[in-house]
């Protein structure tokens, strides 16, 4: 029997789909496996290279393997897909991925340890805490619109209409309709601390990382911003330019482009959706408090701010933020205000 040295594996919950071949290219496996007999699978293999799509229980995997002796590598599922012959199922699928790890062109995703892992984790919790907490103020503001009580737009704000649900002296609210918002307020303050906590725990994070202390002086990336890119972005060595690395977050206009005419449009908005976020919010800030203060010490920010819309301007900012960002991860050092240099 041929020995293996590319494997193909199609992941699922319990029933997962393997496909190897040799040297030659010929098919020397092609079977499922349950889930409690992969580890033992690929125990019994000499260490070879093993593909897999970057999708849930990727990287746990990927750990496993590499453990084995195996080396992992992670895909995108959309770059694996025109690897597939017409019908789709796990071994097609599965020979697909055999046959993508393969490519010399190839894109790879960076394997995240347990410690990363558990910080975005993190993230992805406050963000959700974060989005509850904003439905239960909209849900508050509309439902007290209905009396005739407004309050100023903003978190801070909405106080305001928590002290009237809290005064029973108030007339406005009907005794039903109270009891309702007393509901919703409860909800309001459990979900406002447990924001608050897990943003003590991402600063805490923040403060014991070395590369994420480093990103944060960089304008317009604070704690939380850049301890998500430092669990992001495992190996910055996987992007040949700070240009892939804004492209890889989706901050890069989209093209369509034939001729040798460039056609440039929006910004592409693939890859990270959160850290996409997070960029945009910290560069908006920057640009308005540039505009408040009429100044900036970037004389391109400046330029941009008075020749194009704010957001424009903020998106411009967040795509120099990601590839200043790049060059952090990538050289090291801290950030550095340019030096201006007067006009002859």
């Amino acid at each position: 029997m041929n020995e293996v040295i590319t494997i193909g594996v199609d992941l699922a919950k319990n029933i997962f789909q393997v496909h190897g071949v040799d040297a030659e290219g010929v098919v020397v496996v092609c079977r499922q496996l349950r889930r409690g007999q992969v580890l033992p699978f690929f125990k019994k293999h000499r260490p070879c290279l093993v593909g897999m799509e970057a999708c849930a229980t990727s990287h746990h995997w990927a750990r496993q393997l590499t453990e084995l002796g195996h080396e992992v590598k992670l895909m995108p599922p959309h770059y694996v897909k025109p690897y597939v012959k017409r019908s789709k199922n796990d071994a097609a699928d599965a020979e697909a991925i055999c046959e993508a790890v393969t490519r010399p062109t190839m894109r790879f995703v960076s394997v995240k340890s347990t410690e990363q892992q558990s910080v975005l984790m993190l993230h992805r919790t406050r963000e959700l805490l974060v989005r509850q907490r904003t439905m239960l103020i909209n849900a508050i503001r509309a439902h007290m619109a209905e009396f005739g009580i407004v309050a100023p737009i903003g978190v801070p704000r909405v106080k305001e209409l928590l002290s009237i649900i809290a005064d029973r002296d108030d007339l406005r609210l009907p005794s039903l309709a109270r009891t309702c918002l007393e509901r919703l307020a409860r909800q309001f303050f459990s979900l406002n601390d447990e924001v608050h906590d897990a943003e003590k725990r991402i600063n805490a994070c923040h403060r014991s990382n070395e590369v994420s202390r480093r990103l944060e002086t960089i304008p317009g990336i604070g704690p939380i911003t850049a301890s998500a890119l430092a669990a992001s972005i495992t190996d910055a060595e996987m992007f040949k330019s700070g240009r892939e690395l804004a492209a890889w977050i989706g901050l890069v206009p989209r093209q369509n482009s034939t001729g040798g005419k460039q056609r440039l449009g929006k910004i592409s908005k693939q890859g990270d959706q959160y850290l996409r976020w997070l960029l945009v919010a910290g560069a908006m800030s920057v640009v308005l408090h540039a505009k408040r203060r009429g100044t900036t010490n970037l004389p391109w920010l400046a330029e941009i701010i008075a020749r194009k819309p704010t957001k424009v301007a903020a998106v411009a900012l967040a795509n120099k933020t990601a590839r200043i960002a790049w060059a952090l991860l990538r050289h090291g050092g801290t950030y550095q205000k340019p030096v201006t240099v007067p006009a002859a």
